[in-house]
């Protein structure tokens, strides 16, 4: 994973083509996707199976800030989706049937609070997909806190009333990011549940098919309230939630200081922070074949938002939290002032499971071996906030 500078790219009408930086030879066989959001536009890096040549594409929506993409291929589609936030149209949910060669137009602003609801969308935080057996659903976290949905593969969008209707709405508050939900985890055994998380609001979890909602923060501390009012019902900052599907039961949790699991669907959470230099951070994500796995990169202090001791170390659990490992080889160990937002670190789903992260200074990192070694794949990005796995088959 050789480091590369970004592409340039030139915007027309209706379409942002970009040029390619060719770094390595292309593979006829399965491609493996990087998806790059930034707050600048997005970038599309591409390589073989071996993961060791890349060629990056963009910036796609230059000038943008884009918090989140997915590239989806269930139901036989090769479909990428950006959040782009613009300055004259707002945030939009941008759609590309060809990794970014044309992309739909920013005036189509199809994910949208209702007239009723009082309230006016600020920012698309997460788009995830639904589970395999529905192919044309998907789920936009926004900001204000609400969830929404598309049963048509992403052309028309719905908000769920009962989540934007809850009792506890008029309660919750904006972190520090704003009032966010970016995190959406449905069940994919049973498609009458999910649990999604919101900054400042928690967890909360519908088994009715998203009719009712029950806050599941049940052992999770509130750093930042007085001491007698550490463990609410809702009002936690959560940063993160990850879920292996073949143990959807079990969860892991990155809060604002906090690292939890919980075995029950969130019903209970229990402590996990065992010998990490911090249990505050944002970013976490689950290994794509082992449940017990999991990654973090932990930051010293929300007042010191930067890696612990300058070091930029990766940490790994392999026993589901009862211990912690970092991963530092080919990462700066020295003089590393780095942050790692809650969306920008990501896993592939090949045999040897690749990691990435970016970093809020424009570094681009990637492990071919799940995290036994790094390469810097790209420096002088500008800040990155998302990135997302895929793959595709060559041309």
């Amino acid at each position: 994973m050789p480091k590369t500078k970004a592409a340039k790219s030139r915007t027309r009408t209706g379409r942002t083509p970009a040029k390619k930086k060719s770094i390595g030879r292309k593979s006829k066989a399965q491609q493996a996707l990087v998806l790059v959001g930034t707050m600048k536009g997005a970038f599309i890096f591409r390589s073989d199976e071996s993961r060791k040549k890349w060629t990056v594409d963009g910036p796609h929506f230059r000038g943008e800030a884009v918090y989140a993409m997915l590239h989806d291929t269930r139901g036989g589609r090769s479909r990428t989706y950006a959040a782009a936030t613009s300055m004259h149209w707002g945030p939009t949910l941008r759609i590309s049937d060809d990794l970014g060669a044309t992309w739909s137009s920013p005036e189509r602003q199809a994910v949208r609070f209702p007239e009723d609801s009082g309230r006016a969308l600020a920012q698309i935080w997460q788009i995830a997909p639904g589970r395999a057996s529905e192919p044309n659903v998907l789920y936009c976290g926004v900001e204000p806190a609400a969830l929404f949905e598309s049963r048509d593969g992403g052309e028309t969008w719905q908000p769920n009333r009962g989540l934007l209707n809850h009792e506890h709405q008029p309660k919750w508050q904006p972190g520090g990011g704003g009032l966010c939900l970016h995190t959406i985890v449905p069940d994919p055994t049973n498609t009458k549940r999910m649990l999604i998380a919101m900054s400042t609001g928690g967890v909360y979890r519908t088994d009715d098919g998203g009719k009712t909602w029950r806050a599941r923060n049940a052992g999770v501390r509130a750093q930042f309230m007085p001491p007698e009012q550490r463990f609410p019902e809702f009002g936690q900052c959560v940063h993160k939630v990850v879920q292996h599907p073949d143990r959807p039961g079990r969860l892991f949790l990155q809060n604002h200081w906090g690292l939890y699991r919980s075995d029950d669907w969130g019903d209970k959470w229990h402590d996990i922070a065992n010998g990490v230099p911090s249990d505050f951070g944002f970013a976490m994500q689950m290994h794509p074949h082992d449940p017990d796995t999991v990654y973090i990169v932990p930051i010293e202090a929300d007042m010191f938002r930067a890696t612990p001791e300058a070091k930029l170390r990766v940490y790994r659990t392999r026993n589901a939290g009862a211990s912690w490992e970092p991963l530092t080889k080919g990462l700066p160990q020295s003089d590393a002032y780095e942050n790692v937002l809650r969306d920008a670190l990501a896993a592939d789903s090949f045999d040897s499971a690749g990691i990435y992260f970016g970093t809020r200074s424009g570094k681009l990192f990637g492990s071919r071996d799940e995290g036994a070694s790094w390469t810097e794949m790209a420096d002088g990005l500008p800040p990155i906030v998302c990135v997302k796995t895929g793959t595709t088959v060559a041309a």
